[in-house]
């Protein structure tokens, strides 16, 4: 139990762990720094409860059992005062942790009955609060309802932050930037410049130089024609820029399709690029993030041959469940999570208009036979070697799934993933905590990677008006 010795620290936070916050983050106990942590008894009774099974939840849910039982063991001296953190944390957190030793006289509304573990530990959090009125006690929880019942108490509560790679998705990195107006009489008083034979190249030096990154974007909308590169080399204050294959004309055509707009552009000239092993597309529903790719990969698979295979793969609703007793084999039980890649490989099939009836059958026949689809759940351990690998809705992938897919890559394997950070389905996870958006900021200017966020829906002028008007 918190001792009076505790109170003592008013600086320091005390922070009650909610069972939901252990089960999303088990190393979250040594995520707090200087502050102490309480964990209630009803947290290891919800902890128990949910230990059993293979899914992530439940991984987790062992975990962080596991941790606070190695935690407890080192500490010969009993845990009534608290254990320090310092040495099983390895100096990440300097608090102590605090474990309910001793029953709690509860004491909540009469419409909050106690029997609910959510509101046990709100009891307990009230309880603390009045113990130590002069420390800010704060009850940490994933459960925005939990939250808005603790406040509805009087009691501190908060988000747990430490996973939330940005706290405003809006500043998460886009990939591409618009060039000032002054920017080549800022940036041209050294300018280097120089041709091969398939585009032409920029050294500079100036002011914007030591904000970009390696495969950023840049374009000018005032210039004629429009000024299109992409950065290449960074060194300090000196950037090289190179201008970009132009996939919009008809005659740089990927497997029929070509760009449509400029973040299509830069799309292409990522995914098309053998020197970029990890390619991230961000975009609303009808961007055209999976017809590219998949046109993308078909070229490199069928034409250039730079790839054995396609594999394609995405989360199953639920995440992490076996994916069913459907009958057939696992490419079959994840036929109704595929609709999007047979809509979009009707359209590559039609798109080069060759043969006729007959040789469309057969082109459709080439294409499934390079194309497999493979469930989440019996990826850990496996290595793709020499393959086209695309992670399709990867904005309800949590950072840990997302290290598992992506160190998947063997020699030759490039990785795609596609997303629509608005669109996630997975309980505890937001726009900030997605394994996609933590990709996209902990890739960042690598050489061999590349992002760009498409912005304009091209599916068609119903989906678009609806897009603006529903």
């Amino acid at each position: 139990m918190v001792t009076k010795r505790a109170s003592k620290s008013v600086k320091t936070k005390l922070f009650i762990l909610d069972t939901n916050v252990l089960m999303h983050d088990p190393t979250s106990l040594y995520r707090f720094e200087e502050h102490d942590l309480y964990v209630p008894i009803m947290t290891l009774e919800e902890l128990d409860g949910n230990k059993k099974g293979m899914s992530e939840v439940a991984r987790n849910a062992r975990q962080a059992s596991r941790m606070m039982d190695e935690i407890v063991r080192a500490c010969p001296n009993g845990i009534d005062e608290g254990i320090d953190l310092t040495e099983p944390s390895r100096r990440q957190a300097t608090g102590r942790l605090y474990l309910q030793t001793e029953a709690i006289d509860l004491h909540l509304p009469p419409g909050l009955p106690t029997g609910r573990g959510d509101n046990h530990i709100l009891a307990v959090v009230s309880f603390l609060a009045k113990r130590f009125p002069k420390r800010p006690v704060i009850l940490v929880s994933k459960d925005i309802n939990m939250r808005i019942k603790a406040r509805a108490l009087g009691l501190d509560a908060q988000d747990y932050f430490n996973d939330k790679v940005l706290e405003d998705t809006d500043l998460l990195y886009s990939g591409a930037r618009e060039l000032p107006a002054d920017f080549w009489e800022t940036h041209g008083a050294n300018l280097e410049s120089w041709k091969d034979e398939r585009s032409t190249y920029y050294r500079l030096r100036g002011p914007l130089a030591d904000s970009l990154s390696h495969n950023e974007f840049v374009f000018d909308t005032t210039s004629e024609p429009p000024f299109d590169a992409w950065v290449t080399e960074c060194d300090g204050p000196t950037v090289v820029l190179e201008t970009l294959t132009d996939f919009s004309h008809q005659k740089n055509n990927i497997w029929g399709i070509t760009a449509r707009n400029r973040e299509q552009n830069f799309a292409l000239n990522l995914l098309m690029n053998p020197e970029i092993d990890f390619v991230t597309l961000l975009g609303q529903a009808g961007t055209g993030k999976t017809l590219l790719t998949l046109a993308a990969g078909l070229t490199q698979v069928l034409d250039a041959k730079r790839y054995s295979e396609i594999i394609m793969t995405r989360v199953t609703v639920p995440v992490g469940e076996d994916i069913g007793f459907l009958p057939g084999t696992e490419e079959e039980k994840m036929t109704p999570w595929m609709g999007a890649l047979e809509d979009n490989l009707d359209v590559l099939n039609g798109a080069t208009n060759e043969g006729g009836e007959w040789g469309r059958a057969a082109a459709h026949d080439l294409i499934r036979s390079r194309v497999k689809v493979k469930s989440l759940n019996f990826m850990r351990g496996r290595t793709f070697i020499n393959k086209f690998l695309i992670i399709d809705e990867a904005q309800n992938l949590t950072p840990k799934q997302m290290k598992t897919l992506v160190t998947r890559a063997g020699p030759g394997t490039k990785v795609v993933c596609l997303g629509n950070i608005a669109q996630i389905d997975t309980p505890y996870l937001t726009e900030g905590s997605s394994g996609l958006t933590f990709v996209v900021d902990r890739f960042k200017g690598w050489p061999h990677s590349g992002h760009i966020t498409l912005q304009r829906g091209e599916r068609s002028r119903l989906a678009d008006h609806a897009a603006e008007v529903l």
